[in-house]
């Protein structure tokens, strides 16, 4: 008599919580809650947290935070039961099943999750995505976001003061984009401050301005720069 043996997709590891989640409206998922996991984290454009996942997911924080442990080692070239690959795949990679990490990765960035194709593809996946686009941003929409990122909250005057040229045209460019958004108004003034946006730190690859690059070892002699700024505030 022979065993019936888990399909590819079975998920069998130990003490791995793949089927105790539910639908929101209470049916069951359709395989296990890692496949569920996985097949949001394909789609979303934005990088969720634990807790944002865990209520979409109907799981709690420390299951999605066990499963997402789990998909980043197993993306990363760290796992066991490996999928099954057709001849094609299997003539080409030849050190073993599970042993190369996949052409994606999953990122704790901004935040939250999010997948993200690895940084050593970058020059291909951009040869597809950029080609005939015009992405970049222009020598003074950088200058005037490096600014912001290190003023914020600032006031368009401000960053005009700071730059000596008029920057209403660019803060307009960086708003569109979503790296930079309105975070109020001075209370004396009365004018528009900026600040930098999630999305910012996600393309950046950091999780909060505080893990930017410090500038005061690299600019010496400018002690006092901050009263300079203020007596020039507008």
């Amino acid at each position: 008599m022979s065993e019936t043996q888990p399909g590819p997709d079975a998920w069998t590891g130990p003490d791995t919580p793949s089927n105790t989640g539910s639908l929101p409206g209470g049916g069951k998922f359709p395989g296990s809650a890692r496949a569920a996991l996985e097949a949001v984290l394909m789609v979303i454009d934005q990088p969720a947290t634990a807790t944002e996942l865990a209520s979409g997911l109907n799981l709690t924080v420390d299951v999605v935070e066990r499963l997402l442990a789990e998909l980043q080692r197993e993306y990363d070239g760290y796992t066991i039961n490996a999928p099954v690959v057709d001849v094609a795949s299997s003539a080409i990679e030849t050190d073993g099943f599970g042993a190369t990490p996949r052409g994606f990765e999953l990122r704790n960035i901004a935040g939250g999750w999010r997948i993200y194709s690895r940084a050593e593809f970058a020059d291909i996946v951009g040869g597809f995505v950029l080609e005939g686009q015009t992405a970049r941003l222009t020598q003074a929409a950088l200058e005037t976001l490096a600014v912001i990122a290190y003023r914020q909250p600032v006031s368009r005057a401000r960053v005009s003061a700071i730059r000596g040229v008029n920057v209403d045209s660019v803060v307009r460019t960086l708003t569109q984009r979503g790296l930079i958004e309105d975070s109020g108004t001075d209370p004396e003034s009365g004018a528009i401050l900026y600040r930098t946006t999630s999305y910012f730190l996600e393309r950046m690859g950091i999780g909060s301005v505080a893990e930017m690059p410090q500038l005061s070892p690299h600019l010496p002699g400018l002690e006092g720069i901050e009263e300079f700024y203020d007596a020039e505030r507008m």
